[in-house]
């Protein structure tokens, strides 16, 4: 078992941790900042630090045990159940893909149509919609970069897992379930904008995200339209 950190602080950017498992789906730790893939989000990369040693974390994945998160470390020469590390995320990724999971929320709001599909990427990101007829593109950025403008506030609050069997409203993506392994499913709301529950990592207020643009509406069946958003500064990076 992995205590997942970023769940309740998506800002922390390492910790200290112990070697659980190895195996060759990768190093378990008894505790990580590092998110694995899930829910449309990529997993983290970074580096786990041993002495004075670097190695890389070239993904994170989640492992076939209860709530095991596995580091995929290229080699893992040198480790060892037991071992202390310091796990140490890729940060500017990390806060790239958080700020970029944090449009989509809004994306979901700004498009009047049942979400079916999504993928967050590295500056970029698509929702797909059940939708007859594509949006106008203008219009959608329009909306999209007003909710960033006015830096509302993001928060998180738990709520328990029959209360969200009551409200399936709360869950927005069809594709998509949130993580409800303890008994509670975590919500993130927009202030005055949207509410709904995910399990992913998100940046604190909506004007962290910086001002982004719609790259492409495709048609991707009768009634499915993919909605494509990029970050419109030249560097994806941000802050």
């Amino acid at each position: 078992m992995t205590i997942p950190l970023f769940r309740d602080d998506a800002y922390l950017r390492d910790c200290h941790a112990v070697v659980v498992a190895m195996d060759e789906q990768g190093v378990e730790l008894d505790r990580s900042v590092f998110y694995p893939s899930a829910g449309g989000q990529p997993g983290d990369t970074g580096w786990l630090v041993l002495g004075g040693e670097r190695l890389a974390v070239t993904d994170t994945r989640k492992g076939t045990g209860p709530n095991a998160i596995m580091h995929l470390v290229e080699p893992p020469a040198g480790l060892a159940a037991g071992m202390a590390v310091q796990a140490v995320l890729d940060w500017e990724r990390r806060h790239r893909l958080m700020r970029m999971h944090t449009c989509l929320h809004l994306l979901c709001r700004a498009v009047d149509g049942v979400v079916t599909g999504g993928q967050i990427g590295d500056g970029k990101g698509r929702l797909d919609f059940d939708l007859p007829e594509a949006p106008d593109k203008e219009a959608l950025a329009e909306r999209l970069n007003g909710w960033i403008a006015e830096d509302r506030p993001v928060s998180e609050r738990w709520i328990d897992a029959d209360e969200l069997d009551a409200r399936p409203e709360l869950v927005r993506t069809l594709s998509v379930k949130p993580p409800r392994g303890d008994g509670r499913v975590r919500l993130v709301e927009i202030e005055g904008v949207d509410l709904q529950a995910c399990g992913g990592t998100h940046v604190r207020r909506t004007g962290e995200i910086g001002p982004v643009r719609i790259a492409k509406i495709e048609k991707k069946g009768r009634q499915n339209r993919r909605v494509q958003v990029v970050f419109a500064a030249d560097d994806a990076g941000g802050g």
